[in-house]
């Protein structure tokens, strides 16, 4: 371990308090469930702060083989398909119970349960190298490997004190996050109610295009980089188009040179489960040249309408009940849009000068929320600083230096 400040302690995480395992109470008993009481699994614990679950048990249930832990103890999961890419920690905010998919450790005294939470957390990295494989792909965290990993504690004073520096960035955080969730609701209204006043006809969607809607070509993935990649199924989303989920492929040919995309391209997913089927997305350009797959249709607009307006008509209400009706499929998880379906859409498409006036009312709101993004993003990258430097003790806070 890293050398710690001379009024710290290194103290194995198997010393820092009292260790508990989980269980389940019977699924097949209904008195169980169906409570007040949060049951916390591998799969609900999501967030740092735990005060609630999908699932929750009754009185009986929480007799019934579980454990329950009051407010301010540490949970963590020991096994389950998360262990595979992240470590998840988190600290109770009340009392609840937990699976034998996670363990407890209430802390001793003299040790802050948010700080051996963040203390764990920064540890992320070393702590997911000991994860071994349980079955079935499943991950699991031996108990006596992370009992022994070593922590640095400060004077309790230090403790609670970088508790409350890391949190204040955090709510600055979430912060900026709700601002993003009201300004894209903000901006999903106020295009709604645009689109509503128009004063167009409504024509199917076959009228507004230049060529028929085209399927894309899914070759098998490469295993080096040839210069030619290909977008999942993922970078279309409820609003619109991300660069992700791209994948090497071979080098173009006659199979897949047509479904070489430009930048402004408006694509659409033609497979993916009902809710999602038919997101519509305006291409931009990853920096190399990219191809889209088979589950998606690229459809070229007419001259008397642009890609990006489109794309909001293809995301609005009223057009996204059409999509999801003309869907087909025997599983939910699967359905599909023929391109002869998408043409018989029933769009309003006004003229250009009506579509850019929409387009820049878009465009304003757009650019406030990549500014909060950014700020965001800044944040985050301003805690993952400050949790290394406060909490391995390169970094003193106030409370440290009033006692030096």
């Amino acid at each position: 371990m890293h050398e710690l400040p001379e009024d710290w302690m290194s103290v194995r995480l198997r010393d820092t308090g009292t260790w508990l395992s989980g269980g389940t109470p019977s699924t097949d008993e209904p008195r169980f469930w169906g409570g007040d009481l949060p049951w916390i699994s591998a799969a609900s614990l999501k967030e740092f702060d735990i005060h609630d679950s999908d699932r929750r048990l009754t009185k009986s249930g929480s007799l019934a083989g579980t454990r329950l832990v009051p407010d301010g103890s540490v949970l963590f999961v020991v096994r389950g398909m998360s262990l595979k890419k992240e470590f998840r920690v988190g600290v109770t905010r009340k009392r609840v119970a937990f699976g034998q998919d996670c363990k407890a450790i209430v802390p001793r005294p003299g040790i802050d349960a948010r700080f051996l939470a963040l203390a764990m957390k920064v540890r992320t990295r070393e702590i997911l190298s000991m994860v071994d494989e349980a079955g079935h792909g499943t991950g699991r965290l031996p108990t006596d490997l992370i009992a022994k990993l070593e922590v640095g504690i400060p004077p309790f004073p230090e403790q609670r004190q970088i508790v409350e520096v890391l949190d204040s960035v955090d709510a600055r955080f979430h912060l900026e996050g709700q601002t993003v969730a009201k300004l894209r609701a903000l901006q999903e209204g106020v295009v709604e109610a645009l689109l509503a006043s128009l004063v167009a006809d409504t024509l199917p969607l076959g009228e507004h295009l230049a060529l028929p809607p085209k399927n894309g070509f899914s070759p098998q993935e490469a295993d080096e980089w040839t210069g030619l990649q290909a977008l999942g199924l993922g970078c279309l989303t409820p609003n619109g188009f991300q660069a992700r989920q791209l994948k090497n492929v071979p080098v173009l040919d006659g199979r897949n040179s047509g479904a070489l995309l430009a930048d402004g391209d408006l694509l659409m997913s033609r497979a993916n489960t009902r809710d999602l089927v038919g997101l519509a997305g305006v291409y931009r350009d990853v920096g190399t040249p990219c191809i889209y797959p088979d589950l998606m249709m690229r459809l070229v607009v007419g001259r008397g309408c642009r890609s990006e307006y489109l794309e909001l008509v293809l995301r609005s209400a009223n057009v996204r009940r059409q999509i999801q009706a003309y869907s087909q499929g025997t599983s939910e998880s699967m359905v599909k849009i023929s391109g002869s379906s998408v043409r018989r859409l029933l769009v309003a498409i006004p003229h250009l000068v009506e579509q850019d006036r929409i387009l820049a009312v878009v465009e304003a709101t757009k650019n406030e929320i990549e500014s909060h993004l950014k700020e965001q993003h800044k944040l985050y990258l301003l805690k993952q600083g400050l949790m290394e430097d406060l909490l391995f003790g390169r970094v003193r806070t106030a409370a440290a230096e009033a006692v030096r």
